[in-house]
């Protein structure tokens, strides 16, 4: 199983079709499943902390993070 610890941060807006989206396009690419889960939870660890803040209520996690 995969596990990290938990990201404090609200903004978790679509996390969990980004998630799925990052896992198939990783799977899309060649890779195996394991390596293809392993890259996309990083990416998502990421997109977390890098979350945005934009008007009320739960915001959206930063796709471009790392551009």
């Amino acid at each position: 199983w995969f596990e990290a610890p938990k990201i404090e941060n609200p903004n978790t807006h679509g996390t969990g079709c980004t998630l799925s989206s990052a896992i198939a396009c990783n799977l899309a690419s060649g890779l195996n499943i394991v390596e293809s889960i392993k890259n996309a939870k990083e990416y998502i660890t990421g997109a977390l902390k890098a979350g945005l803040t934009l008007g009320k209520g739960r915001g959206p996690l930063n796709h471009c993070f790392n551009l």
